[in-house]
């Protein structure tokens, strides 16, 4: 793609932290009306009640659909981010093509009858990979990037804002209807009297409020973000929030709530809401081994490897996400098992390492885990390094991702390194027009291994989800598109939403492939339910969420801030 700014990035991207987009707006107006602590839409006094909707986290085909259900709950705005590097990829390089057409998106919200609440960044956290702030700006390695400041309870935020500000119309940016979720602690939940009781008591004040989030959406590719509260934790592929629509699109007994609430305040629009999507279940399907990552190698690194005495990250060799194969060799014979580790944390984010091909295991971000290794002079050592999404919270987070230090055998520094940047949706994507290598399986394959499966769908094609039992950690494509990640063994997700428009209707084959990182079940099945489960059993944390209204403020609910 050239290199080209589009006439439409110098009027959208404003460094404001709020803008009212409004059709036609030459002849319409909007203004602050302090002296009455109230907003002014067309000269007539204005509140509005908006909820969040990201884009970028909704297909292009979805987004009128979600839009028309938003305003049927009564809300009468939406609000939103723009994330930079969803849009500028590299350097220069802008994409506002397909679910990148933001002016679409903007056509859409106004076809709804929708104002727009435009938060354009450049920082927007959302939960999303580097909190909207593209990677390469980490290829300068010295780079400082932003500052945050803390969130507080709502009431004391709408008291020390009258005494700075003593007049003009209460606002609360954002509203929490649920809580996002991370890999290894439990699906979080918000009662939906206590979503409800906030909302009411606020309106009551007169305030104007938004809704975070209305309609979560899906983290699909790599585009999760991530936390560090005390150690790293990776956002999970589903944002479905608990919001008042589904990840899927679906109503939600909550969203029927609020509605309710709304239509106490301001007039709601009559009719029927649209009802759920059609749903379908499939399977179970046997995939079929594919190889190992390593036979690959090839193709999915054609450019071949860049040679460094000590190991590089992805940044320092434009690799902007997804994984990187690091190799050296070993130059002497270890008879005994040997500990192998990488010093200072170094592991951004998780490592899995073969000697010669051979799986032995995984080395994580913030575990002080070691591997025992052994191997004659001049086996190879691979690591597999995937990025985990890049933290998209705190002050100067500069998130480096790969080895950050050179691995440790024994007493010896490893050095003499390969690094292969791994383009694997491309190798997926175009996989049918290649000759696959022979690989000689093993009995029974562990380590970074594709699997795949075509199959028709013979009915009717309803969005479904992807469960996984008894998988370890991976990722998935279907018909070429990447779902995102699912981590089965560590939850709390167990399945992955597979919107119907990705389907092959009628007969035609579809096609999944996964990589999976580290172990296969010996039944190497999925299925694709009617339902989707976002809380598995297994996981031993939980995460709690609470209003920042102090009315809602109860023991059971602490509250817990990210900051979006």
């Amino acid at each position: 793609m050239a290199p080209k700014k589009p006439s439409c990035l110098r009027s959208l991207l404003l460094p404001l932290s709020l803008t009212l987009l409004l059709p036609q707006a030459d002849t319409r107006s909007f203004i602050v009306d302090r002296d009455h602590d109230r907003f002014l839409l067309d000269g007539a006094p204005f509140r509005y009640v908006s909820g969040s909707l990201h884009y970028f986290r909704v297909p292009r085909v979805l987004w009128a659909d979600r839009l028309l259900k938003m305003r049927w709950s009564g809300l009468n705005a939406i609000q939103f981010y723009v994330p930079w590097n969803y849009h500028e990829p590299q350097p220069g390089v802008y994409n506002f093509n397909g679910s990148r057409d933001l002016i679409a998106f903007l056509n859409e919200a106004a076809l709804a009858n929708l104002l727009v609440i435009l938060r354009p960044g450049p920082y927007i956290c959302a939960e999303w990979e580097m909190g909207g702030l593209p990677s390469w700006l980490l290829r300068k390695s010295e780079i400082r990037l932003r500052t945050s400041d803390p969130a507080d309870n709502m009431t004391k935020i709408f008291t020390l804002l009258r005494k700075y500000e003593p007049h003009g119309p209460l606002v609360n940016s954002e509203y929490y209807t649920g809580w996002l979720d991370y890999w290894g602690q439990n699906h979080s939940t918000r009662s939906v009297s206590a979503v409800t009781k906030g909302l009411e008591n606020m309106l009551k004040l007169g305030a104007s409020v938004n809704m975070y989030m209305f309609h979560g959406g899906t983290n699909f590719g790599y585009w999760n973000g991530a936390d560090k509260k005390g150690r790293f934790l990776s956002i999970t592929t589903s944002y479905d929030y608990d919001a008042p629509i589904s990840e899927a699109g679906d109503p939600t007994p909550k969203l029927f709530a609020l509605r309710d609430v709304i239509s106490k305040f301001q007039e709601v629009p009559l009719g029927p809401l649209p009802p759920p999507s059609p749903k379908m279940m499939l399977g179970p399907l046997t995939l079929h081994l594919v190889g190992h990552l390593l036979a690959f190698l090839d193709l999915l690194c054609p450019s071949g490897p860049i040679r460094s005495i000590l190991p590089m990250t992805f940044e320092a060799v434009k690799q902007d996400r997804g994984f990187m194969l690091y190799r050296t060799y070993m130059t002497h014979t270890i008879f005994e098992p040997t500990p192998f580790w990488v010093p200072n944390n170094g592991v951004h984010d998780r490592a899995y390492v073969m000697v010669d091909g051979v799986f032995q295991g995984v080395l994580e971000r913030n575990m002080r885990d070691k591997l025992f290794l052994m191997g004659k002079v001049g086996s190879k050592l691979d690591i597999l390094v995937e990025n985990m999404g890049r933290l998209s919270f705190g002050s100067n987070s500069s998130d480096f991702k790969g080895l950050l230090e050179p691995p440790i055998l024994g007493q010896t520094i490893l050095t003499q390194w390969m690094m292969f940047p791994l383009k694997i949706d491309n190798l997926v994507k175009w996989w049918f027009l290649l000759q696959l290598p022979k690989w000689p399986y093993p009995q029974a394959p562990s380590g970074p291994t594709f699997y795949s499966k075509t199959f028709p769908i013979l009915g009717s094609v309803g969005d479904t989800f992807l469960h996984l039992p008894g998988w370890t950690k991976g990722q998935v494509w279907i018909n070429g598109f990447n779902l995102g990640r699912y981590w089965t063994k560590r939850g709390p997700q167990q399945t992955l939403y597979v919107p119907r428009f990705l389907l092959f209707p009628r007969g035609a084959l579809n096609k999944i492939t996964l990589l999976e990182l580290e172990n296969v079940p010996l039944q190497p099945q999925v299925q694709f339910l009617d339902k989707p489960i976002l809380n598995s059993t297994s996981t031993l944390h939980r995460t709690h969420i609470n209003s920042l209204s102090a009315d809602t403020l109860s023991a059971s609910e602490p509250m817990e801030l990210s900051g979006h």
